[in-house]
Formats: structure tokens, sequence, C-alpha cells
């Protein structure tokens, strides 16, 4: 992690442990369904409507972070991402977010069925 990303005592601080979720969601439907920007063309936005992060322990300036990110579960309209931080095989969060699918208005809007069934195929009920 980058120093502007501490606190005073060199600690990454608590909130940009999702942005680390928010990097991690975006590769993730890159690698597994489609890249962001193909959503926002069609319109298609994963709003965020909950978030949790567990805290197992400090990160620190210049810790080498593991995000792993899987795709917890798919309904209609929603969807939510899971995620762990490691440092090599120390665990540092947990987490989840569930996002609402909306339009460029911010109006919720269904998933299309193709792409929810895409997305069904790679659940990982960890």
């Amino acid at each position: 992690m980058a120093f502007y990303e501490t606190d005073a005592m060199g600690v990454v601080h608590h909130a940009n442990y999702l942005h680390l979720f928010e990097r991690g969601r975006v590769l993730w439907l890159e690698q597994h369904h489609r890249p962001y920007t193909e959503y926002i063309e069609r319109d298609l936005h994963f709003a965020v409507t909950q978030a949790q992060v567990e805290y197992h322990g400090p990160a620190r300036f210049d810790d080498r972070l593991t995000v792993t990110t899987w795709l917890a579960w798919v309904r209609g309209a929603s969807l939510a991402m899971r995620y762990t931080v490691a440092c090599g095989d120390r665990l540092i969060t947990t987490g989840t977010t569930e996002h609402a699918a909306i339009n460029g208005s911010g109006r919720v809007r269904r998933i299309p069925r193709e792409d929810r069934a895409e997305l069904r195929k790679r659940v990982c009920e960890v």
C-alpha cells in the first residue's frame, strides 16, 4: 500500500479496503463476464446498497496485498460479491458488497436474462 493510504501510525486506513473491494469487483467482472465499460454502454450500473468489512489484522505501508474476489449470488436486479484481502498468508480483511442494478438515471432495472444466466454459472458459495 502507498504511504498516502495509511494513517499516522503507518496502518492502512480502514476506508481504503472498500477501494480494494471496488477494484476487485471491476476486475472480476472483466475477467469472468465483460469489462465494466460494456455494462455502462448498455446503461447498466451496479450501485452499492450494502458493504460489510471485517478487519482481522492491520496492513501497513509498503505491504503487498492480494485481493481475492468472487460472486456470491445473482438475483433479478441485484448481486453480491465477497472478498478477502491478505498479505502473504496473513488475512487482513474479509467483506461483502451488495449491488442494485440501475440505469444511468438511477432507476432500478433488471439484469438482462442472458447476463444473469452467465453470471449464475460463476457463483461461488464459499
